[in-house]
């Protein structure tokens, strides 16, 4: 039988802003004790007071509970209930200290002064025109994703994104949203095709309406994109789009052929005057960016490779023999082939695994442009990449992003065709993680003047976006192409180096016997045993035996997200392990931030300054201001609180996340659970991101399956055909 009950939250003891979900204590009417309600509220505070349809239930694990199958929330509306409210950091500028003040000046008329007259918190003391603003900012966001979160949750979906749909459509955001609500999934990130999709049925949109066509056509390219295909055989994607939705293969071919005329998407149908050099399965359908992505990557190397040489003739055996001697060693003869190729070539790859002198050569190289007095710019895809550049060149370098200076407020980097770079040598390090559009971004910057020397190890990953850029340069042969096998002596000293080798070799690796060496395999047969090796590792035995911080310098790596060994399941115990400390923290997306946790940035944000892989340490949480401050390598980057969903914990990382940086320590579970994702490749690269130790946790079969399986999943992409067909006509 239901009952009502009414009340103020005194405490909010849980709120998941993705489903709802609320955990209040609550000071009910005529209950001379708190009770607990439990039930789904879009947004909630301390202060507010509810009215609650339900029942009692006595909880197993926490006792008696009131289950609200409806609630309903009313603003405060006692003294106390009203600075509760304020104090609870839902609106930035106000935390407990104003809240006080304010409600001292004002009573019980402070909601309708802030909502009606806000001009006249400036009679409080302390509040100047700056917090002022702050105030009203946040007074009327919270009135509007509450009004967006209202209309979300009303048609069945989740709440967690309304703040990033109120700052992209402002005030017309449900409005445009019940206009076309497919939408969003194009332009708020976090928001898929699936939950839009829920939304447009429940708004009473035809389930064959060609705007839900083109929305899940364009949904599956992406998602095609997100595995690495650039574009995609037409019938495989019609097809793939008629089965998700349900909608007649017919209507999804209009689809594709107003998405052209809008010019949207590409279709490509492939001819070559050797049509056995074409991509099969033609046509493809491509994403129009990524078309004129890797339309732009050939033909800009294409035209680099025209233009003449930015060194001046040198007489190339006395300039190796000057490199010997400033750099006090002495150039293998693959290296000496290397530096001969840069002398003359105007695009050269690089690639080799590690302890191979990939280093070396980049240094050799930079000497002779840097003594003839020509301009060298240094670059990788990620921070740390570029950071570890620095440091083994001694010369400066940069991420790809800030060499071409991403300007905010235009929206696109600085650099590019109209106002080229101004270097006669660009050397790209990691240059396996660059994908289709980056290095389109990258290559329409250069001079046609300039050199490009990309280095990266071919058998690591390919990149996270689509493509298989270096690969695919690679094997079209048009480019020169210098392959290092031969691991130098002080390098063969190294086990994780010989582990790395043999694993790429589809041998077992060897490990270092007890306290000799850097590379190590533990036996541990279930995922509990996993674990607990791991945390026992991290926290006692790493520290103690090679002095490493545990948090600066150890990093767990793992082939999957999901399951037991996944990210989300190592992250959540090595927080609680490492990191259990009091003081503030805030719950977002599932994860719980606190200052000092290791966190990572999961998506591209050019406003910040911050790339998707960087990693961070928490600074500070401000419940005033609802501002987390995450500290990347010394830059200070502020978030707000509804834009959490970049940050997630980084104590454990996807090896795929990991491309582009090293670490001084390295530990790897692996185990049968990982199966789908247990490939050589995936192995190798785990293992060539630690410096100092290298650690592998888990069973001897999970180990032999990852060295036997070789990843043969094919990236869709044209480039290599693309570039042989430009030499193929210089040529004829």
């Amino acid at each position: 039988m239901s009952e009502t009950l009414s009340g103020s939250i005194e405490h909010v003891t849980f709120h998941n802003p993705e489903n709802g979900f609320a955990v209040l204590r609550v000071q009910a009417a005529g209950r001379r004790d708190l009770v607990t309600v439990v039930g789904n509220l879009p947004s909630i505070a301390a202060g507010e007071f509810i009215h609650a349809t339900g029942s009692w239930v006595q909880d197993r694990a926490h006792g008696l509970q009131f289950k609200a199958t409806e609630l309903r929330v009313t603003p405060p509306h006692t003294p106390e209930g009203i600075e509760r409210f304020l104090a609870s950091g839902l609106i930035k500028g106000i935390g407990p200290h104003y809240a006080r003040k304010i409600v001292e000046t004002f009573g019980e008329r402070t909601l309708a002064v802030i909502d009606e007259s806000i001009a006249f918190l400036k009679e409080v003391k302390g509040i100047g025109a700056r917090r002022l603003e702050r105030i009203r900012e946040s007074w009327q966001e919270q009135k509007a994703v509450r009004k967006i979160v209202i209309f979300l949750q009303a048609h069945g979906v989740g709440t967690a994104r309304a703040v990033r749909i109120w700052k992209t459509y402002g005030e017309r955001a449900v409005e445009l949203v019940q206009e076309n609500p497919y939408r969003l999934a194009t332009d708020i990130w976090g928001v898929g095709f699936q939950t839009a999709d829920e939304l447009a049925v429940r708004l009473g949109i035809d389930r064959n309406s060609p705007l839900r066509a083109r929305a899940a056509l364009r949904y599956v390219l992406q998602e095609l994109s997100g595995q690495g295909h650039v574009g995609y055989p037409e019938a495989a994607v019609v097809q793939q789009t008629a089965e998700l939705t349900g909608i007649d293969p017919g209507i999804v071919a209009a689809a594709v052929e107003a998405g052209r005329t809008e010019e949207e998407l590409v279709r490509e149908a492939f001819s070559s005057a050797k049509p056995q050099a074409a991509p099969e399965d033609s046509p493809w359908l491509y994403l129009k960016p990524l078309f004129l992505a890797e339309i732009g990557i050939a033909r800009a190397l294409a035209q680099l490779q025209a233009g003449g040489h930015p060194l001046p003739a040198i007489k190339t055996e006395a300039a190796l023999s000057w490199i010997e001697q400033r750099m006090g060693l002495e150039l293998a003869p693959t290296q000496r082939e290397a530096i001969r190729q840069a002398a003359t070539s105007k695009v050269l790859v690089i690639t080799g695994g590690p302890g191979v002198g990939k280093t070396t050569i980049v240094r050799g190289i930079l000497e002779i442009f840097a003594y003839k007095g020509l301009r060298c710019a240094l670059c990788a895809p990620t921070g740390r990449a570029a950071k570890r550049l620095q440091e083994t060149t001694g010369r400066e370098a940069s991420t790809i992003h800030r060499l071409l200076e991403y300007e905010p407020g235009v929206g696109g980097f600085k650099h590019g065709r109209d106002l080229p770079l101004e270097y006669d040598l660009i050397v790209v390090d990691e240059a396996s993680m660059v994908d289709v559009v980056l290095m389109n971004q990258l290559l329409r910057a250069l001079p046609d003047s300039a050199c490009l020397v990309l280095v990266g190890d071919v058998d690591q990953l390919p990149s996270v976006g689509p493509g298989a850029v270096l690969s695919e340069i690679i094997r079209s042969q048009a480019v020169p192409v210098v392959r290092l096998t031969e691991i130098f002596r002080q390098a063969e000293r190294s086990w994780i180096v010989r582990a790395a080798h043999q694993v790429n070799h589809g041998e077992l690796p060897e490990s270092a016997p007890a306290g000799q060496g850097d590379f190590y395999f533990v036996a541990a047969d279930t995922p509990e045993l996993v674990i607990d090796r791991i945390v026992t590792m991290v926290r006692e035995r790493i520290p103690a035996k090679f002095q490493l911080d545990p948090l600066r310098d150890v990093q767990i790596l793992t082939p999957m997200n999901r399951f037991e060994l996944g990210t989300r399941n190592l992250n959540e115990r090595l927080q609680a392990v490492l990191n259990d400390r009091g003081g503030p923290q805030v719950q977002r997306h599932g994860w719980t931030f606190r200052v000092g946790d290791k966190v990572l940035q999961t998506v591209n944000n050019y406003q910040k300054e911050v790339f998707n892989g960087d990693i961070g340490r928490v600074q500070g949480i401000d419940e005033e201001e609802q501002l987390l401050t995450v500290d990347f390598d010394g830059k200070r980057v502020p978030y707000d609180f509804g834009e959490l969903d970049e940050l997630a914990l980084a104590y454990a990382l996807s090896i795929h996340k990991s491309q582009g940086s090293e670490y001084p320590a390295v530990v790897i579970p692996l185990h049968m659970q990982h199966f789908m994702l247990l490939q050589r490749n995936l192995l190798y690269t785990g293992i060539t991101r630690g410096k100092k130790l290298v650690v592998l946790v888990g069973s001897k079969k999970a180990l032999a399956t990852a060295i036997q399986r070789q990843d043969t999943r094919h990236r869709t992409t044209a480039l290599a055909w693309r570039l042989r067909g430009l030499i193929d006509s210089d040529e004829s």
